[in-house]
């Protein structure tokens, strides 16, 4: 019979496992991607305040009978975005925008599973290499986070108006691509580990902090765009409506009110700022390619070219939601190769 005193930690001796958690955090990376695709969808569809309750376990299912969905059809009916916008809509395509919603949600909720049980499995066998165990942690209470921001921003657009706080979208979005880039950074240090066990983990370099902040404006700049449904003020490229600076830009409440509120101004900055993103990139990639490096270098032209191209596809298409939706995700797959390529930066001490 085996008594409490055999189950010591002598019996799963700390045996770092560094490529199985590489596999498992790229894995979990891959999930998020698609949250971010399913996020885009969810929003140009205007499905996103479909569910007015914020349900973690009971909201797992959706409704099972008529009469529960009749249940969640008339809770919706009482926010302003169908009185305003959808009085009328019918059952069925109340079903429509609700399902986006739910996968939506039970994704996120799929992403926690996905960080939390394998993290305990490898916690309990002492895979985890020292040092890593709180960022591991870390990662997986973002998830938590990462809902209740997403909550917070639902509930936004459910009393006095027709749609969700687009600063409120945008800490949604850009929480997820942060938790994306620090799984990528953290596989990357596990494959790296797995390689050579005595390597040390790469720092993020100035060259690396500046690529973020131009990065990250860009993509603060995108959320916006998102939220303020921006990309619907002009279907022309270069110029928008005829004119380089657009008109009907409201300065009357100041530049920072526009800066921060006005569609046309915000969709001006995103799409010329993306320029100065790209060569930031480019700068990045050329600097990788002379230190040896070919893969990432390679992936950030490529990924780099077709962002732009769906950028400037999106706006000229009006909006059209597979292509705009591609747009989105490809942006979150340019975060991840963002932060492999800033990674293998640090490798090389730039």
């Amino acid at each position: 019979m085996t008594d409490a005193s055999t189950l010591s930690p002598s019996v799963h001796p700390s045996v770092p496992r560094p490529a199985a958690l590489a596999r498992w955090l790229w894995a979990v990376a891959l999930l998020v991607i698609a949250v971010v695709a399913v996020g885009g969808i969810t929003r140009l569809t205007e499905s996103g305040l479909s569910i007015t309750e914020w349900k973690p376990v009971s909201g797992v299912l959706p409704p099972l009978t008529e009469a529960g969905w009749l249940a969640e059809f008339e809770k919706y009916k009482q926010i302003p975005e169908y009185k305003e916008i959808n009085a009328g809509m019918s059952l069925a395509a109340f079903k429509g925008i609700f399902f986006w919603e739910w996968l939506h949600r039970i994704l996120g909720r799929l992403v926690g599973m996905a960080l939390l049980v394998p993290l305990a499995f490898f916690a309990w066998r002492r895979a985890i290499p020292a040092g890593y165990g709180w960022r591991l942690f870390g990662l997986a209470a973002l998830v938590g986070l990462q809902g209740a921001i997403g909550w917070w921003m639902v509930a936004s657009g459910l009393v006095d108006r027709t749609d969700v706080s687009h600063f409120r979208l945008a800490l949604h979005l850009l929480t997820a691509l942060f938790l994306l880039a620090a799984l990528v950074w953290t596989a990357r240090d596990f494959a790296l580990m797995a390689h050579d066990r005595a390597a040390t983990r790469p720092p993020l370099t100035r060259t690396g902090g500046v690529v973020i902040a131009v990065l990250f404006f860009q993509l603060l700049l995108g959320a916006w765009v998102a939220g303020l449904n921006a990309g619907y003020v002009a279907s022309t490229w270069p110029s928008m409506n005829g004119h380089f600076v657009p008109e009907g830009i409201d300065w009357s409440h100041g530049a920072w009110f526009a800066f921060t509120n006005d569609p046309f101004l915000i969709h001006f900055i995103h799409r010329w700022w993306s320029w100065v993103a790209a060569l930031a990139l480019l700068l990045l990639a050329r600097s990788l390619s002379r230190r040896g490096a070919r893969t990432e270098p390679t992936l950030l032209v490529a990924v780099v070219a077709a962002q732009m191209t769906l950028g400037i596809l999106t706006v000229v298409t009006g909006m059209s939601m597979w292509i705009a939706v591609l747009h989105q995700v490809t942006g979150a797959v340019l975060v991840a190769v963002t932060a492999a390529s800033l990674h293998r930066l640090g490798r090389s001490g730039a």
